[in-house]
């Protein structure tokens, strides 16, 4: 008995797997089947039990393909960021320009020593093409841009960049103070991960949020990072004070508790008896907060949505260049200047109306005068 899957308009029966098939094939209806019988043509009628199991075994198999394709995506994510935990993948790219002073150079290399995902880099010799940037940083594999920015051998500006899409910030660099300089008795193992300690003001507006984002991309060393040890010894406090970002590095120090008094000795036994009990560990510490340095005070100029380009989304109105500033101490000094020039002309004038320009005191001529008797 042969099954034919339908008919066409023009009464010409189409079969798999017959040699002869019609290329207008049109759909069979779903209710019927046609079979043929020594040349008979026998309707046979699918009833509603059978159409349910068809329908049935349709949807599981593509249940299942569904299925094995989310295993198959959630196996290739658990294997790219492991056991299905997402890695927090940072690398910074830290460079800096031309004409950069002594103090530049050590903030640069104390911020580096901090930073052991980051990767220093020579000296980036354009200052108006800071698009490059983003290629350089392609190159070594880095998602993030420090860039210190010197002018005039006197001013530091400071870039930090998103690469490749955004955002781009620039600071102005003011108060800094090294390692070397501040001789702080605080200190921390090299390549340490430290606590980001943001000030409540971070969450009050908006480019202060795009900073504490920014922030944690840049100073937040990532679990597992390169040349980083699985130690939290330091913390990094940002606050914000008249709209400048103070940025200071403490040691996180605990010293045991001496022992007191005999009353003070009961009370240690009494909390350590409890913490024993607890499953608590029965040594108690202080902890304080000691200062390491490097400190640096930053003031936010411009917000860019891209990396080192596109529109300005943020500017500081209230940011006067230090340009600005030079300007109004020279205009000052001078002013001083043309008032004393002025005074010294009004009393030249003044004594030459006396007659006391020549330094000689002022006479009256008259006819007894020596000069006229004996002239």
């Amino acid at each position: 008995m042969l099954q034919a899957t339908g008919i066409n308009r023009n009464n010409n029966f189409f079969f798999f797997g017959q040699e002869l098939c019609d290329q207008r094939q049109t759909t069979p209806h779903p209710a019927t089947t046609i079979c043929f019988d020594e040349g008979r043509l026998i309707p046979e009628i699918e009833t509603s039990k059978e159409k349910k199991t068809r329908m049935a075994a349709v949807y599981k198999s593509l249940a299942k393909t569904s299925s094995k394709a989310d295993k198959m995506d959630i196996d290739e994510d658990s294997k790219s960021s492991g056991n299905g935990v997402r890695k927090n993948k940072q690398r910074v790219l830290i460079l800096s320009s031309r004409g950069v002073t002594h103090r530049h150079r050590h903030l640069l290399n104390d911020l580096a020593a901090m930073l052991p995902h980051g990767r220093k880099d020579v000296k980036f010799d354009s200052k108006s093409n800071l698009y490059q940037l983003n290629e350089l940083a392609e190159l070594y594999n880095c998602n993030n841009v420090m860039f210190f920015e010197a002018r005039k051998g006197k001013d530091l500006y400071m870039w930090f960049s998103k690469v490749p899409n955004g955002p781009t910030i620039k600071f102005h660099a003011q108060n800094l103070h090294t390692m070397e300089e501040l001789h702080f008795q605080g200190n921390c193992l090299k390549g340490s991960r430290p606590i980001l300690s943001f000030d409540a003001t971070f969450e009050t507006e908006p480019h202060l949020q795009v900073i504490k984002e920014v922030f944690t991309h840049m100073f937040g060393v990532p679990e597992g990072a390169r040349k980083s040890k699985p130690f939290v010894d330091h913390v990094m406090g940002f606050s914000v004070a008249d709209g400048k970002i103070w940025i200071r590095n403490y040691e996180i120090r605990e010293v045991a508790k001496t022992k007191g008094d005999d009353g003070d000795e009961e009370e240690e036994g009494a909390t350590s008896k409890k913490s024993k009990k607890g499953g608590l560990d029965s040594k108690e510490t202080d902890i304080s907060l000691i200062e390491i340095g490097p400190r640096f005070v930053l003031t936010p100029i411009i917000i860019q949505e891209g990396a080192f380009g596109g529109p300005i989304i943020y500017e500081n109105k209230r940011f006067i260049s230090p340009n600005h500033v030079r300007a109004e101490l020279r205009k000052s000094k001078a002013s001083r200047h043309v008032a004393r020039q002025e005074q010294t002309r009004d009393n030249l004038a003044r004594k030459r109306k006396l007659g006391l320009e020549n330094g000689e005191a002022f006479k009256d001529k008259s006819g007894l005068d020596t000069r006229e008797l004996f002239a």
